[in-house]
Order: C-alpha cells, then structure tokens, then sequence
C-alpha cells in the first residue's frame, strides 16, 4: 500500500508542476488552486509512503521519477527540446531509483 501512496504522490507532483507553465505565474486563480491542491495532496501522500518506506528511499523515488516524467512531458505537452545529455542523465536517472529500490533492504549502517 506504501507503494501505492507514493505513486499517488508523484502523479499529484507532476500535475502540479505540469501546471505551473499554465498558471502564468499564479494569475489564472482556478489553475492557482489545483496547483497547490496538487502539491498539498502529493505531500500528504507522501506521509502514507513514508510509514514503510524509509524516507532516504521514498524521496529519492518520488524526486527521481517526478524528474523523469516531468522532463517527459515537457517534451510532449510543451515541445521543450531534449539534448542527448538531457536523455543520458535521465537513463542514469531511471537507473538510479531501480538500484536504490533494489537494494534498499541491503542496510550498510
């Protein structure tokens, strides 16, 4: 279930940053409220993740995969452009959060 509210949490993030473009810097009042009702649900989400998911983890998770599809659909939905770099930090990106999960019971400390 953890898991589940942390997937919540990313997909309320990139709502919410998705949006911000639209907002026009907060002056569009009814883009403005589900912006911050966004970000308000996704942290709260958060909360539920964080009860069996050490915290180390689930940010980097949710900060990862939020970069990775933010960066997607700004490609799709704004046309901003990908540089190969841009592509190869995301593949180290995708990578990253799949090691963390992988070993994340494989205490050091």
């Amino acid at each position: 279930m953890s898991y589940i509210s942390l997937l919540g949490a990313i997909i309320f993030e990139v709502l919410g940053t998705m949006l911000l473009p639209i907002s026009k810097n907060f002056t569009k009042p009814l883009i403005s409220i589900v912006i911050v009702t966004a970000y308000m649900v996704s942290f709260y989400l958060l909360t539920f993740a964080l009860k069996e998911i050490p915290i180390a983890i689930a940010y980097s998770t949710w900060a990862g995969v939020g970069i990775f599809l933010i960066t997607l659909l700004g490609y799709f939905l704004y046309g901003q452009s990908l540089q190969w770099q841009s592509l190869l930090g995301l593949l180290f990106i995708a990578i990253g959060v799949a090691i963390v999960n992988t070993f994340k019971n494989n205490e050091i400390l």
